[in-house]
């Protein structure tokens, strides 16, 4: 039985940061799914949590404390750690979001954008069609995530298949390559610091898994302060699709100073299975994979400094 909870210690080489920190930053990595075990259930995230278990300082130093779980539910069908979320230790949330619209309650919800209200940071992803609309009440981050049947793109050319290979899963759908291999990511100008790589030879994140049917994010017309850090290309078609929206913290109109949040298209950049295809799938998985990955080294280098880099922003150190 895989365990749905996990407590990490996590630092980094960062010394600038570490010194005078007298707590460590807080996560939580949440699915909005139960512990299955042939599922996306968070034990397939298990290279993510290492990569940052295993990043120490030059002292050694401890920056991150990292709770690693699946949705669970209390009595009322609410998840006892989102639903009071504003009221917790943690300083961000990644959310998994791997439902098909009942992986939140109202309860949830609300305990997140408290949360957020209160300056807690944001990671978001999801993937292919109506994966994770259950987050569209969500503050900013439901109008930037666009879905098959909720929140569509406004761009109604968008609204058709791009990956034509599995059949089964529509719009939005963008094909970016096999499981298992990488794909080429362009940088919008000027780049954004969630993107630098200082042992890149361009100084900047190039590459990330692929994955054949990536979700549809982009920025909504009233919200002027998100914007599009990186786009991705599908192998298919040859069109551009929105891979990373980020959001500044702001002051909202009562005076909350939200945190900031991020959101990608596909949480397959995140997994197990898209690091290292030998980590294995769950059985409904049915795309033939890649070996991109394992074969160009700086893919694995590239994805882990995004992780690095998108911690320290998410918690204002970046």
């Amino acid at each position: 039985m895989f365990k749905s909870y996990t407590l990490l210690c996590v630092v980094r080489v960062l010394p600038q940061f570490a010194q005078g920190m007298a707590e460590p930053i807080q996560i939580l990595l949440q699915t909005t799914i139960p512990t299955t075990e042939d599922d996306w259930s968070i034990f397939r995230f298990s290279m993510l949590q290492e990569y940052l278990a295993s990043i120490q300082d030059e002292a050694g130093n401890c920056l991150f404390k990292v709770v690693a779980r699946d949705r669970s539910a209390d009595a009322e069908g609410n998840d006892p750690i989102l639903g009071s979320l504003d009221q917790s230790d943690f300083d961000e949330l990644w959310l998994f979001a791997l439902d098909v619209g009942d992986g939140l309650t109202a309860k949830d919800i609300a305990g997140i954008n408290a949360f957020r209200r209160r300056g807690g940071g944001i990671l978001t992803t999801r993937d292919h069609q109506d994966m994770g609309c259950s987050m569209c009440d969500l503050i900013d981050i439901g109008d930037i995530h666009y879905f098959n049947t909720k929140n569509p793109d406004p761009d109604e050319s968008r609204w058709c298949r791009d990956d034509p290979y599995t059949t089964y899963i529509s719009w939005p759908n963008y094909h970016s390559g096999a499981n298992g291999d990488y794909q080429k990511i362009a940088a919008v100008e000027p780049v954004h610091e969630l993107l630098k790589n200082l042992h890149s030879p361009s100084g900047k994140i190039e590459i990330f898994p692929a994955h054949p049917h990536e979700g549809g994010i982009g920025i909504p017309p009233s919200n002027s302060k998100a914007q599009v850090i990186a786009l991705g290309k599908s192998l298919v078609t040859g069109r551009d699709f929105n891979l990373i929206v980020a959001l500044d913290h702001y002051q909202d109109v009562q005076g909350n100073n939200l945190g900031r949040t991020v959101a990608t298209s596909s949480f397959h950049h995140f997994v197990d299975y898209n690091w290292d295809i030998t980590k294995g799938c769950p059985t409904f998985v049915d795309e033939p994979p890649g070996d991109g990955m394992k074969n160009e080294p700086r893919a694995l280098e590239d994805i882990k400094t995004y992780v690095r880099n998108l911690a320290l922003w998410l918690a204002n150190k970046g």
